[in-house]
């Protein structure tokens, strides 16, 4: 199960309760820390789904999500690949910079 369906899950149990599902509640909730964004576009796009309220049992091989691309969140996805685009954008400038400190010394 992915953090994003543990988010739901919990939302859903909250809301068969009668509470409003809210961020300090979830995060209270989740069996391992999760960034605020995370849970926060979770319950963003969160709608009541009163059947959907039991977790799996864990199994021995849970992974963390962030050494499973597909378990990560769109958002971290695209912070990945947006962050690999910085770092290559860095060495490029990196490069430019050592080629025109080049030329002036000529």
């Amino acid at each position: 199960m992915t953090i994003n369906d543990e988010i739901v899950t919990l939302a859903n149990q909250l809301a068969n309760e009668g509470k409003k599902p809210t961020i300090a509640l979830i995060k209270t909730k989740l069996n391992k820390k999760v960034p605020l964004p995370v849970i926060i576009s979770t319950l963003k796009t969160w709608q009541h789904e009163p059947s959907f309220v039991s977790l799996p049992e864990k199994s021995a091989d849970n992974t963390d999500m962030g050494n499973s691309k597909i378990n990560q969140a769109p958002f971290e996805q695209e912070l990945h690949d947006e962050l690999s685009n910085m770092k290559k954008e860095i060495l490029e400038l990196k490069q430019l910079v050592k080629e025109l400190i080049k030329q002036q010394k000529n």
